[in-house]
């Protein structure tokens, strides 16, 4: 009798702080089952194993030498990784954020599917509005990778707003940078920006479990205007009932979580995700 052919493996993981409720585990893992995959991914709460950034170097060694295949990254260490790995690909480049490291054969590869994962979303969900103008409000990192998505997929304008006019200057030159000043500018007038505009994203904490409220007054939240939102816990925020509740069409904050998963589950494996079965999987997760 022959012997069952062995299982591709993988052993990934999450590193990050306060990731304990990460869904991301449970979807690479899911995948990789219906796969035929043996697939086991870890959680590496930094908050919980009190290390910091200076702890990245050693992490990683250690990943390396523990035969990981790859990690995940998130907040707080997105930048601090850049100088770690030994390739980095164009967009990670232009963000100036890695969520997504791979090891192979002895080399680290730095690639980021944030704003692809929103990208991607955004066009199966609001495939219509892939040319619009938008206002982006938050400029921290997701904000960077929400404006890099929404150009890379043909918005005509991005207008960036932030609590700190500084740190949205600086998103927004960097932004321009890859895609043209024409194309991305900083503001601080919102209702001015939304007059001009077809859209509306929310990058900022406000409206996840904790950080109650809205991100930008109810008013100008116009039943003309789609509105997007990156939060995911919860799935609706209440910027994402307001819209709702005023015929808006919505992007909720799970299409950006599902893709950016979709896009680290291909990198690690080489091998094509199925998005709607992993979209499945996410809905049964938040239900």
């Amino acid at each position: 009798m022959s012997e069952a052919p062995e299982r591709a493996s993988y052993l990934l993981g999450l590193v990050g702080e306060g990731i304990s409720a990460s869904l991301t585990p449970a979807m690479q893992e899911r995948e990789g089952e219906e796969q035929g995959l043996l697939l086991s991914y870890r959680i590496i709460d930094a908050g919980r194993l009190g290390v910091g950034a200076g702890d990245l170097p050693a992490l990683l060694g250690w990943a390396e030498r523990l035969g990981f295949d790859g990690l995940n990254i998130t907040h707080p260490f997105k930048q601090a990784v850049l100088p770690l790995v030994d390739e980095l690909s164009e967009d990670a480049a232009d963000l100036g954020a890695v969520n997504t490291v791979v090891f192979t054969e002895g080399r680290r590869l730095g690639r980021n599917t944030d704003w692809s994962g929103y990208g991607r979303a955004f066009r199966s969900t609001l495939p219509e509005a892939v040319g619009d103008r938008a206002v982006l409000v938050g400029a921290g990192g997701a904000g960077a990778a929400v404006g890099y998505g929404l150009l890379d997929q043909g918005a005509e304008h991005v207008a960036v707003l932030d609590t700190d006019p500084e740190r949205a200057e600086a998103c927004a030159i960097r932004l321009a940078k890859r895609w043209g000043d024409d194309r991305v500018s900083a503001v601080t007038d919102l209702a001015r920006a939304l007059d001009e505009a077809q859209g509306l994203v929310n990058a900022t904490p406000v409206g996840m479990l904790g950080h109650a409220g809205l991100p930008v007054p109810a008013e100008l939240v116009r039943p003309d205007v789609w509105v997007s939102d990156v939060i995911y816990f919860p799935l609706e925020t209440e910027l994402v009932r307001l819209a709702r509740s005023r015929g808006c069409r919505v992007l909720p904050g799970g299409g950006m979580a599902v893709q950016q998963a979709v896009g680290a589950f291909e990198l690690f494996t080489g091998r094509a995700a199925d998005p709607d079965r992993m979209a499945r999987h996410f809905a049964e997760l938040t239900s």
